[in-house]
């Protein structure tokens, strides 16, 4: 039966992608270029609401009909529906910093009530309990997957195909352990796919904050739930979500160095510097689903097999992703001059 109801899933989400697009131009919605952009053309935005909605939709009735239990269903919906919202009134106007911040981690604390906190992690063979510290862990850690998802949404296609490829391979890798644990996943990428294809380079319309930080926060929540199940999913996880870590850690950590002001839109992540050079969207966006699917998911299929240990993994597959946000500048200021090899 799911097989039948993930394209049925995706068909709703492309509909309805293209009612909220002509809402936002209706509401004169619309993400107009200026000198922090990455788009040359005015272009609407809000479109996310479509993946929330019809994700919203299928967990719902995957609860009722038995395939997911209560406690994934309520952490996924309450804080989910939370973030949306906040993402949504941002759109459509402007919250304080202060007050999104705050409800990011109201979101994340409901999350971390119904998947139980941060599970025991097996790493070196050693047994590690957080405890209530795990709480907090989870909860920055929640917290900080919505807000870095949403700095990352800043080229066409690039959070959608992030989230599809992430979700598949992490769908693949619970399958491959009978973990069961693939549902979530896998209605997720298919409400992603319907938007993917107004959103596909060149985007006809944009995620907005309502859509870019659900995402986060439902991929940080996928992780958290995993590590109940097995040590070695969650680190996979941590593997298979690389690209978006890596390329916004390293450019915060840069910009905190030089002083920047973190609230302050800028262009200084790894994927716009590229996007900039190769003067397109596209080729970037395609090389993150690539980097996932050939270098991520293997490595991450190792630690799920026991062969490397997912510590070493996470590593393993981060270091190359570091030197290509170095590579291209991440967290540097926009002007520095550095050739690009």
């Amino acid at each position: 039966m799911l097989w039948f109801v993930l394209p049925v899933i995706a068909i709703a989400s492309f509909l309805l992608t293209w009612v909220l697009r002509r809402y936002a131009l209706a509401r004169s919605l619309i993400d107009v270029p200026n000198a922090r952009s990455s788009h040359t053309a005015p272009t609407p935005r809000g479109g996310g609401v479509a993946i929330v909605l019809c994700f919203f939709a299928a967990v719902a009735a995957s609860f009722f009909l038995g395939i997911l239990p209560l406690n994934p269903v309520a952490a996924l919906l309450g804080a989910g529906s939370l973030v949306a919202i906040l993402g949504f009134l941002d759109d459509h106007g402007h919250i304080a910093a202060r007050w999104r911040l705050l409800g990011h981690f109201i979101a994340a604390f409901w999350a971390l009530y119904w998947v139980g906190g941060l599970a025991p992690l097996s790493m070196f063979g050693m047994n590690v309990e957080f405890g209530v510290f795990g709480y907090v862990v989870a909860a920055l850690f929640l917290v900080w997957m919505l807000n870095l998802y949403n700095f990352m949404d800043g080229i066409d296609g690039i959070a959608s195909v992030e989230a599809i490829t992430v979700c598949l391979s992490a769908a693949l890798l619970g399958g491959l352990q009978g973990a069961g644990n693939f549902v979530g996943p896998l209605l997720l990428a298919s409400a992603v796919l319907g938007f993917l294809c107004w959103n596909y380079p060149p985007a006809r319309i944009f995620m907005g904050d309502a859509g870019s930080g659900f995402l986060g926060i439902t991929l940080g929540i996928f992780a958290l739930q995993s590590a109940w199940i097995s040590s070695d999913l969650f680190f996979a996880w941590l593997i298979l979500l690389g690209v978006f870590i890596v390329d916004a850690t390293v450019t915060l950590i840069r910009r905190l160095l030089r002083g920047e002001k973190l609230y302050e839109a800028h262009r200084s992540h790894a994927y716009q510097f590229a996007s900039r050079h190769y003067k397109q969207h596209l080729p970037v966006t395609l090389t993150v689903g690539a980097l996932n699917l050939l270098w991520l998911l293997p490595m991450a299929f190792l630690v799920v097999e026991g062969v490397v240990q997912g510590v070493v993994g996470v590593l393993v597959a981060y270091v190359p992703l570091i030197l290509l946000a170095l590579k291209f500048r991440a967290g540097l200021a926009e002007g520095t001059q550095q050739k690009l090899v």
